[in-house]
């Protein structure tokens, strides 16, 4: 692994202006000023809902296909119940598993504009950034480092069912470090990102512009957050000793949802609950206030059987140690980070392509992967999973 000169910045304030639950609590107490007739605190703005990410995404999905040509229209549509969904995603590169949809290269710049669109309708401002940030790290690595993978920087989008405000339909995006699923039930004015897979690698690069990105800053800040609210005996039960390399939900695999390994969410008090939904809203939360209050509603309601683990470092530092390896799982929600203990090849002078630098995530809903709307089937080609990402 190379030396990481690049000075970390974990106690700068994170992508996220407010996590979604911390915006719940706000929204709460202005609102109980504003009865109490407390008229020095300004209103927030009103909660953005999912009847209007699933409108503007269906605009912004039919704006897409009709820059297409008919050859490329079959391509990207796919029946809503198809099962090609279940296996057409993974943290391994494009090359390693076939991708469903149109891959952005082969588009114009017209049609890549309209289908970024598409993305920047379906998420709020914060995950927008951060996939974009996923993105482009990607494209740093594909530029710059000693790689000969020639697929970085590629990214495919699909969409199964046909776009609607009324029906059900999915947003399917993804390439090697992304593997966004989101179900959108119109009728039932609900999405879901379950599941979906975001990776990082490198954590902190420049761009072209001269900017430092980290897309995952939000992520590490509420976790260490979480961790650093534990006394001594949660910490005991937390930290399980061996680096989390391997969850048993893959990207693009089956999955049996184990839970009962680590600290159990009934041994945390208020406050540190709260902490821990933060955590999982970077998951959870992608969207609109009320799919994160919705989906954060039904995660905190079996928070108490709950499990979470850690391994790794125990300080936010990227200059110390190989990273950090975290599980929650519940009966609600499955969410696992990964440090990945090698570069699989993408090396860079100067940057950490490995540990810190190099993540591979999972979230599922146990109850509500894909909307219901098909069971997953083991992915085509090779395995994918946190531990994977190289031949």
């Amino acid at each position: 692994m190379t030396e990481d000169t690049t000075t970390p910045t974990p106690n700068r304030p994170p992508i996220r202006r407010r996590t979604r639950a911390g915006w719940i609590a706000a929204s709460v107490l202005v609102a109980g000023l504003a009865l109490a007739g407390c008229s020095a605190v300004a209103a927030e703005p009103a909660a953005t809902t999912p009847a209007e990410t699933i409108a503007d995404t269906t605009a912004a999905a039919e704006a897409f296909l009709a820059t297409l040509t008919d050859a490329q229209r079959e391509t990207v549509l796919y029946a809503f119940d198809d099962e090609t969904k279940t296996t057409s995603w993974t943290n391994f590169p494009v090359t390693f598993v076939e991708r469903a949809g149109l891959n952005l290269d082969d588009l114009t710049e017209e049609q890549r504009t309209a289908a970024m669109a598409v993305l920047e309708a379906l998420l709020d401002d914060e995950a927008y950034a951060m996939v974009t940030g996923i993105i482009g790290g990607d494209e740093y690595l594909g530029e710059y480092s000693s790689s000969s993978e020639d697929s970085l920087g590629q990214y495919y989008i699909a969409f199964f069912g046909d776009p609607s405000d009324t029906a059900s339909w999915e947003v399917q995006f993804g390439g090697h470090h992304l593997g966004i699923n989101a179900t959108l039930e119109g009728a039932e004015n609900a999405l879901t990102f379950a599941p979906t897979h975001l990776g990082v690698q490198p954590a902190v690069y420049t761009n072209e512009e001269g900017e430092e990105v980290q897309p995952f800053s939000a992520i590490y800040e509420s976790a260490f957050a979480f961790y650093d609210s534990l006394d001594d005996e949660q910490l005991a039960a937390l930290s399980q000793g061996e680096q989390v390399q391997q969850f048993a939900c893959q990207p693009g695999g089956t999955c049996s949802f184990d839970t009962g390994v680590g600290l159990v969410g009934a041994d945390l008090t208020d406050e540190q609950k709260q902490l821990l939904l933060d955590v999982i809203a970077n998951w959870v939360g992608m969207a609109d206030d009320e799919t994160t209050a919705a989906a954060l509603a039904e995660i905190e309601a079996t928070l108490d059987e709950t499990y979470i683990s850690w391994s790794g470092a125990t300080v936010y530092d990227m200059t110390q140690g190989d990273g950090i390896g975290f599980l929650i799982s519940g009966p609600n929600v499955y969410v696992g980070f990964a440090a990945q203990q090698g570069s699989a090849g993408a090396d860079v002078d100067g940057v950490t392509t490995s540990g810190w630098g190099h993540v591979h995530t999972i979230y599922r809903d146990p109850t509500n992967d894909y909307a219901g709307s098909v069971e997953q089937q083991e992915s085509a080609g090779m395995s994918g999973g946190p531990g994977g990402g190289q031949p």
